[in-house]
């Protein structure tokens, strides 16, 4: 929501054809295509790190024998 916002209020400086845009131009195309790039750069890796901390718990708990198990409920005993 906060990429979004500061990039709807760098459209004006891209957008806009009176008297100097040409030099602020190159700042709006900056801050616009920087925040899009960070904003699924962090999108992509946010994943990523999550699943490389949950890999790495699963091996912690394997290397020093704690096994990750669920308890099931008990079963009926047969008839």
């Amino acid at each position: 929501m906060t990429t979004l916002a500061a990039a709807c209020g760098a459209l004006p400086l891209v957008l806009s054809h009176s008297t100097g845009s040409e030099l602020r131009r190159p700042l709006g195309v900056a801050i616009v295509g920087g925040l899009l790039f960070s904003q699924v750069l962090t999108l992509y890796t946010t994943p990523v790190v999550y699943l490389y901390f949950d890999r790495m718990s699963i091996w912690w708990r394997r290397a020093h024998g704690k096994s990750k198990t669920v308890e099931s409920a008990p079963q009926p005993a047969p008839a």
